[in-house]
């Protein structure tokens, strides 16, 4: 379809970055001058709207009916697994967050992070146990028992009260992650509710004005205006917009695609990411998540974005340049040290878009490494996602034992 696109050269979104620029020598100067915030609100995207809004982001009806007829075994394990779902009255005795305390930075205090995001992390992993029990079972049940979980929030006006703090946003940052999970949760189910359109208007109604009221932030400059958390708040945007048929938040989810093809180096690499020092390769396989993740929203609505090219950059090139700095972290260049952290690999949740990506395209790479991982699971990003997409002849058993498979998957890297 014809797009404005734009061409020429933009300017930096981090002013600093212009030294690691010039000393990248695996760079091109056109390649790492960023699209900034304002340039990517320039961007024409009209034509861009949602078409379907009871479309999820993966075909609900035909997978499962697929899982309905499947024999491969770790569609059957995980179905069996799914089935007997959560308990819905354990759920909905669970109370809201109408008021956020502040939450520690992950690299300082790990351990601090984790306990404050307890709470957090149990809101996804409930509104995703939900939909993929229903997945699992087709028990209308687990459906009905989501709208009333996502109600008891929305009535209680959660997770509107925070307070965006430059200084400390990580309770910010929590809010993207608890957003697109309960706006892809509730994405599966919403069509297969009879009633219930009061507790339906008021769900969406909340998560409409949250997804308003948490992207009016920027983000900084130096980093979440632009990098991974940039494509966390497109994810729910796009989701979000989706489901509310608001077109211009469906195009600022939309815009990260564009942004991130932009700042794309012609060998694949996100700058933002792999500017993270140890943690590079890391992150560019972090930002992979939300923006595959992204696309399959936009694909599910009649776009072909998957192929798309901008600034002569694809997504396949971010993919390959992962594998390419994987084999050889060299190849980041002066951006990053060689010793790259590497603990991510045995992490299954880091790579739920390797089934997304599949589901479109051959890769031998992503496939010989994603079957030492699976069955894949993010409770925020899309939930039970091989139960959703992996194609049932792509692999019929787990490999080998819990273990073992994430020892191999590392080690698999190299042969």
């Amino acid at each position: 379809m014809p797009l404005a696109l734009f061409k020429g050269r933009f300017s930096h979104c981090l002013a600093g970055f212009v030294t690691l620029a010039l000393v990248a020598p695996w760079s091109s100067a056109d390649s790492t001058e960023l699209l900034s915030r304002d340039e990517r609100m320039e961007l024409d995207l009209s034509e861009y709207r949602v078409t379907d809004p009871d479309a999820s982001y993966f075909d609900v009806e035909a997978r499962m009916e697929l899982l309905r007829e499947t024999d491969n075994a770790v569609l059957l394990q995980e179905i069996d697994e799914r089935t007997l779902g959560p308990s819905c009255q354990q759920l909905l005795n669970q109370e809201p967050l109408t008021t956020r305390g502040a939450i520690p930075g992950y690299y300082p205090s790990p351990e601090e992070w984790e306990l404050a995001s307890e709470p957090l992390f149990a809101f996804e992993d409930s509104v995703s146990g939900l939909a993929g029990a229903f997945v699992a079972s087709g028990d209308v049940f687990y459906a009905e028992c989501l709208v009333r979980y996502l109600h008891r929030w929305a009535e209680a006006k959660a997770l509107t009260t925070f307070v965006f703090d430059s200084n400390d946003p990580q309770a910010w940052f929590a809010s993207e992650s608890m957003l697109f999970a309960a706006a892809m949760a509730y994405s599966i189910v919403r069509p297969y509710i009879d009633g219930m359109e009061g507790e339906r208007k008021e769900i969406e109604q909340w998560m409409h004005g949250l997804a308003l009221q948490h992207s009016a932030f920027p983000g900084q400059p130096e980093e979440s205006c632009c990098n991974n958390h940039f494509y966390r708040r497109a994810l729910y945007a796009s989701m979000i917009g989706v489901l509310v048929e608001d077109d211009e938040l469906f195009r600022f989810g939309v815009s990260a695609i564009y942004s991130a093809l932009h700042d794309m180096t012609e060998e694949g690499a996100l700058p933002l990411e792999v500017s993270r020092g140890r943690r590079a390769t890391h992150y560019q396989n972090y930002a992979l998540i939300y923006l595959i993740t992204n696309m399959q929203i936009i694909h599910r609505q009649g776009y072909d974005i998957f192929d798309l090219e901008y600034q002569g950059n694809t997504i396949h090139d971010g993919v390959d340049f992962l594998f390419e700095i994987l084999d050889n972290p060299a190849a980041l260049g002066d951006y990053a040290p060689l010793e790259q952290y590497t603990g991510f690999l045995k992490d299954p949740q880091y790579f739920t878009w390797m089934d997304i990506y599949l589901s479109h395209f051959d890769h031998p790479r992503v496939s010989d490494f994603v079957k030492r991982v699976r069955p894949l699971y993010n409770r925020s990003a899309g939930g039970f996602i091989t139960l959703y997409f992996m194609d049932p002849d792509a692999q019929e058993h787990v490999y080998l034992d819990e273990e073992r498979r994430r020892s191999e998957a590392f080690r698999g890297l190299g042969e």
